[in-house]
């Protein structure tokens, strides 16, 4: 009995095909949440899939259903010593849609594909894919061991990708059956291919609608050219003035101001490049003397998500009569998500757009969090994580997306540490999305010897305060 042994059992899992049967039934299960067709999915991949994948091992389960959720939660709970360390797990069942005429020839979103070393299907690692590596991890170290060595909580939705309805409220209300020492989970990408990451956090997601009725109808642009504002015309220099021609952010409020030192110091480590099949980066883009990892990483970034006027598919010779657009904030720690939409409008007024008008684009926000680099959680996950792969993974402050982590670290009080197991060319919530084999097999050791050391040496005396 020892961690290698425990390290070792969570490959041979994986070598054995068995982990590959369990991922692929999981992606047969259609479980698109912004698709109102496919509630028996939800609740299926939670009632058949997940449930007696745990209780198989000696977790307690309950599904609970809280407004305004999109559909069941799965809450499992093994707990071996009220005095020993728990640790909270975390994943999402719910997908993107299919997308299922787009994918390549001979793919489906809903079968896994193994293809040049990579393993194709919707939520190979958004989420299934994931949670999936981090509960065989656990199952790993529970028949290496004959027990976890530690008390072990787990929840899993089925409404991340609708914007987590539900589970804020979920957490608010199970605040002491919830409570734990950390949060230990998986989403999003690694820095890169080849390193193993953790995050600590995530930047929050604010999205706004932006638009100008003008009038009622179209008019001819001949008759009335000169004499009507083109509310295109108009709201193009409005979405203009928010940022700089290279996209630097011209709202203070809408960014943190400073970078903390500690911050820096771990961004300092990080080489931001393109993977291979990536998008070719753009350095000059951005806020002007930051290292591109500050810019994704420790700094906020306004994008505009659609942009439409007139009848794009038919254009016609009039002066149209609307324009609108969505824009998307993501930020940081430092900036308050309340100010996010009156500091807009405050700047639109002073620069003469007064005319435009906005509206936040849907009710759930994810706020930023960060949990502080030199947290001893931090120090004892990467400590753990160099001894099963050799070398010491990149360390992030936050994730440059968006994840419904302030719940955590915000009701539960939780210290979050992340171990993604995807890379940014995974072609996530696209078509084609796809895990590395080669990531999967890694990742299921890691957890293995993260789990291992939990119930070993638990955590640093300073972690538990």
């Amino acid at each position: 009995m020892s961690r290698d042994k425990a390290v070792a059992r969570a490959e041979a899992h994986f070598d054995s095909g068995a982990f590959k049967a369990d991922l692929a039934r999981r992606v047969a299960i259609p479980t698109e949440s912004q698709n109102p067709e496919r509630a028996a999915a939800l609740a299926r991949y939670i009632e058949e899939e997940m449930r007696p994948t745990l209780e198989d091992m000696g977790f307690t389960c309950e599904i609970l259903h809280q407004p305004p959720g999109k559909g069941p939660f799965l809450y499992a709970e093994r707990i071996e010593d009220p005095g020993l360390v728990t640790v909270l797990g975390y994943g999402h069942g719910d997908a993107i849609r299919g997308l299922d005429d787009s994918w390549k020839e001979g793919l489906s979103p809903w079968e896994l594909v193994e293809r040049d070393g990579l393993w194709y299907g919707r939520g190979t690692v958004d989420n299934k894919g994931q949670h999936s590596i981090n509960i065989a991890g656990l199952r790993a170290v529970l028949e290496e061991r004959g027990k976890l060595g530690f008390n072990a909580k787990y929840i899993i939705e089925m409404g991340e990708e609708v914007g987590s309805p539900g589970l804020r409220e979920l957490c608010a209300a199970y605040r002491e059956k919830f409570r734990a020492d950390v949060l230990i989970a998986s989403d999003g990408p690694r820095l890169s291919i080849s390193r193993p990451t953790i995050f600590l956090g995530a930047r929050g997601g604010y999205a706004m609608d932006i638009w100008i009725d003008a009038r009622e109808g179209g008019h001819h642009s001949g008759n009335f050219g000169g004499l009507l504002a083109n509310p295109g015309i108009e709201l193009a220099h409005a979405l203009a003035c928010i940022t700089g021609p290279k996209g630097e952010i011209r709202i203070p409020e809408w960014t943190p101001g400073t970078i903390p030192d500690s911050v820096k110091r771990v961004l300092a480590e990080i080489e931001v490049k393109a993977d291979p099949g990536g998008p070719e980066l753009d350095p000059g883009w951005g806020e002007p003397g930051m290292t591109m990892a500050e810019k994704v990483y420790g700094w906020s970034s306004f994008q505009i998500l659609a942009f439409k006027c007139g009848n794009p598919e038919g254009p016609v010779n009039a002066v149209p009569p609307n324009a609108w657009a969505r824009g998307q904030l993501r930020f940081v720690v430092g900036v308050d998500p309340q100010e996010i939409l009156p500091a807009l409008r405050r700047h639109l007024d002073a620069h003469g757009f007064e005319r435009v008008q906005i509206a936040k684009a849907r009710d759930e926000v994810f706020a930023a969090t960060r949990l502080d680099p030199d947290h001893p959680w931090v120090h004892w996950a990467v400590d753990s994580i160099t001894q099963t792969t050799g070398g010491k993974p990149a360390i992030l402050p936050n994730l440059g997306g968006s994840l419904p982590n302030d719940i955590f670290a915000e009701i539960l009080e939780l210290p979050t540490i992340w171990v993604p197991h995807s890379y940014p060319g995974c072609s996530q919530h696209a078509p084609n999305e796809h895990m590395p084999v080669a990531i999967a097999r890694e990742g299921l050791a890691i957890m293995a010897g993260l789990y291992w050391d939990l119930g070993e040496s638990g955590i640093p005396h300073a972690a538990a305060s």
